[in-house]
C-alpha cells in the first residue's frame, strides 16, 4: 500500500521527466532562440545573490544569539525567526508600496528636496537587485534556524575546549563553530535556494523572467502544454542538482559528540560599542523582514476597511481555510500511512518509496501544478470521449479544473513537511511497545490507533499546523489549478497587488502573515528546548568541576 501510495504522489514528476522524451515542437523552439537564456541567468543570477545574502544575514546572528550576551538577546533568539511568517511575494508588495515613485519615502524625498521626477538616485525596487533583496529578507531564516540549532549542540560539549586553547569569539567561531556547523549551513542555504527556485509572486510582480514565470507564460499564454512540461523538466532539473550537491557537501561530513556529560557553556559578555553592534545586527534583519512590512499592512486594512470587510472577503477566508484544513488532514494521514509502513515492514522498496514521496517538497509548485494538469486533463478528456461515443454523454471535467486536482497537488507538494513530522513523533515511541501490544493480540492497525495516536496527539497536531500555513500561503500551484471563480487569500492578494491596489491587498496578506505566526511560534518553542542536557537530570553536572564557570570576558581586539 505504502508503495502504490507513493507512486501516485510521483505521478507528477513522473510526467513532467516523461515530457523531456517527446520531440520539441515549434513553441520550444521559440523559447530556446528567444527567452531560455533569460531564464537561466536570471534563476542563477538570483540564486547566487540570495546564497550569499542568506549566509551573509543567517549565521552571524544565529552565532550571537546563542553564544553572546547582549541587550535584547532573549528577545532576538525567537524575534530573527518572524520574517518566516511573512510570504515573499507579500513583503515584495509591500515594499513596492513604500518605495515605488508615488510611496511615502519618494515623496517625502520630494517634499524635502524640491526635486522632480528624475532628478535625484533612488534605486528601482521592481529589478533583479530588488527582487534579491525581498527574497533574502524572508528567506535568512532558513540558514538561521538551522545554524543556531547546530551551535546550540556543539556548544556545550566542542567549544570549551577550543576555549581552553585560548580561542576568542571570533577563532572559536571561524576556526571550530563555522567547520563543525557547515552541514546545517549548506542544509539551511539549500532549502533557501529551493524557495528562490519555486518563487512565482515575487518574480511575476517584478517582472523579472525566470523558469517559474516562463513556465505559467508558456502554459496559459502559448498553450503548450508540452513546451511547459519541458520547461519544468529544465527547472526541476536545477532542483536535484542543488539537492545533489547537498548531498555531496555533507557526504563525507561525520562529527559526533563523544561525550555524554553536558555542561551549560557561558556565553560572551558583549559591552559597549561590540552590544551596540551585535544589537543592530540582529535588529535590521527583524525591522526590514517583518515589523516594517507588517507595520505598513496594518495601516494600510485600517485605511481600507471599507473594501474588505464584506461578505467577498468572508467567503475567502472561508475558502481559504477549509482547503487548508483538508489539505492539511490528507498530507497527515497519507503521512501516517507511509510512515507507519516504514516502521512495521521496512525494507528497501518501502524506504524508497517513503523517499520519493516525499521529494514534493523541493518541487516548485508551478512544477507540481503543470504535472498534475496534463494526466488529469487526459483522463477527463479520454473518459468525456469514451462516454459520448457509447452513451452520448458528456461527463465533462471530473478531476481537471476541480478542487480535487489542488488537494492533490497540495498533498504532493507539502507530504514532506507532515511526513518528516510524523517520523520524529514515531522514532519517540520505543519499540518494545509494538511487541507489547502485539503480544496482547493487537493487530497492527489496532496497535497504531490505540497505543501510537494517542501518544502522538501532540506530533500530529504540529503537522497539521505545519501543513496547513504552508497551504494558506501556496500561490503558483493554486493560480494553475484552482476552479473557474474560486479564490484563496493568497490569489486575491496576488490580483489585487497586479492591478495596484496594493492598499486593499493588504487585508488577504495580513491575514495570511497572522496565521504564519503560527509555525514560527512552534519552531522557537522547539529549538529552544534542543539544546543538549536541557532539564535531564541524568546530564545536568553532578560535581563542583563540571559546574558552569563565570562568563568569560571578551579579549581584546575581537568581536
Amino acid at each position: 500500500m505504502a508503495i502504490t501510495v507513493a507512486l501516485v504522489l510521483a505521478l507528477p514528476v513522473l510526467v513532467i521527466f516523461g515530457h523531456v522524451f517527446i520531440p520539441a515542437g515549434e513553441v520550444w523552439e521559440h523559447l530556446r532562440q528567444t527567452v531560455l537564456a533569460d531564464y537561466v541567468t536570471n534563476s542563477l543570477a538570483l540564486l547566487v545573490g540570495v546564497g550569499i545574502g542568506v549566509l551573509l544575514i543567517g549565521v552571524p546572528v544565529a552565532w550571537l544569539v546563542s553564544m553572546c550576551e547582549f541587550p535584547g538577546r532573549s528577545i532576538f533568539q525567537w524575534a530573527l525567526m518572524l520574517p518566516l511568517a511573512m510570504p515573499a511575494y507579500i513583503i515584495a508588495y509591500t515594499y513596492t508600496g513604500m518605495l515605488d515613485f508615488s510611496g511615502p519615502v519618494q515623496s517625502l524625498i520630494r517634499d524635502l528636496t524640491g526635486l522632480g521626477y528624475g532628478e535625484y538616485f533612488f534605486p528601482e525596487i521592481r529589478s533583479l537587485g530588488g527582487a534579491m533583496v525581498m527574497l533574502m529578507l524572508v528567506l535568512y531564516p532558513y540558514v538561521y534556524l538551522l545554524s543556531r540549532a547546530a551551535f546550540l549542540e556543539q556548544s556545550v560539549c566542542v567549544l570549551e575546549v577550543s576555549r581552553t586553547l585560548g580561542q576568542g569569539p571570533f577563532g572559536g567561531f571561524r576556526r571550530v563553530a563555522l567547520p563543525l556547523a557547515r552541514p546545517a549551513i549548506i542544509a539551511g542555504l539549500t532549502l533557501a535556494l529551493m524557495e528562490v527556485l519555486a518563487d512565482y509572486g515575487t518574480v511575476a510582480y517584478f517582472g523579472i523572467s525566470t523558469f517559474t514565470t516562463g513556465v505559467f507564460r508558456t502554459w496559459y499564454g502559448l498553450g503548450d502544454p508540452a513546451a511547459a512540461a519541458q520547461l519544468s523538466a529544465v527547472l526541476l532539473t536545477f532542483v536535484f542538482i542543488l539537492i545533489v550537491l547537498e548531498r555531496w557537501s555533507r557526504a563525507k561530513a561525520r562529527f559526533h559528540h563523544t561525550s555524554r556529560r553536558y555542561s551549560t557553556l557561558p556565553r560572551y559578555h558583549l559591552q559597549g560599542w561590540k552590544a551596540a553592534a551585535a544589537f543592530t545586527a540582529c535588529l535590521l534583519p527583524v525591522v526590514l523582514g517583518f515589523l516594517l512590512p507588517a507595520a505598513q499592512l496594518t495601516i494600510w486594512a485600517a485605511q481600507t476597511t471599507d473594501h474588505w470587510m464584506n461578505a467577498r472577503f468572508a467567503e475567502l477566508v472561508f475558502n481559504t481555510f477549509w482547503l487548508a484544513v483538508a489539505a492539511a488532514v490528507i498530507a497527515v494521514v497519507l503521512a501516517l500511512v507511509l510512515a507507519y509502513a516504514k516502521r512495521m515492514q521496512g525494507g528497501t522498496f518501502t524506504n524508497l518509496a517513503v523517499r520519493v514521496a516525499g521529494m514534493g517538497y523541493a518541487i516548485p509548485g508551478t512544477v507540481i501544478a503543470i504535472g498534475v494538469m496534463i494526466p488529469f486533463a487526459a483522463f477527463d478528456n479520454a473518459l468525456d470521449g469514451f462516454m459520448r461515443d457509447t452513451f452520448g454523454l458528456s461527463t465533462g471535467l471530473l478531476l481537471s479544473g476541480t478542487v480535487f486536482a489542488l488537494l492533490f497537488a497540495y498533498a504532493v507538494r507539502f507530504l514532506a513537511v507532515s511526513l518528516q513530522t510524523v517520523e520524529a513523533g514515531l522514532g519517540k515511541i520505543q519499540p518494545s511497545m509494538d511487541d507489547a501490544a502485539r503480544s496482547l493480540g493487537m493487530r497492527p492497525l489496532q496497535t497504531l490507533t490505540r497505543v501510537h495516536l494517542p501518544i502522538m496527539r501532540g506530533t500530529l497536531l504540529t503537522a497539521l499546523l505545519l501543513v496547513f500555513v504552508d497551504v494558506l500561503k501556496e500561490l503558483p500551484a493554486t493560480l494553475i489549478l484552482r476552479p473557474f471563480d474560486f479564490n484563496t487569500l493568497a490569489v486575491r492578494a496576488f490580483e489585487l497587488a497586479g492591478d495596484e491596489r496594493l492598499a486593499e491587498s493588504s487585508s488577504a496578506a495580513l491575514a495570511i502573515v497572522l496565521v504564519g505566526l503560527v509555525p514560527v511560534i512552534l519552531l522557537s518553542m522547539t529549538i529552544g528546548r534542543s539544546r543538549p542536557g536541557q532539564g535531564a537530570p541524568d546530564q545536568r553536572p553532578d560535581t563542583e568541576a563540571d559546574a558552569p564557570q563565570k562568563p568569560l570576558p571578551m579579549p581584546a581586539g575581537t568581536t
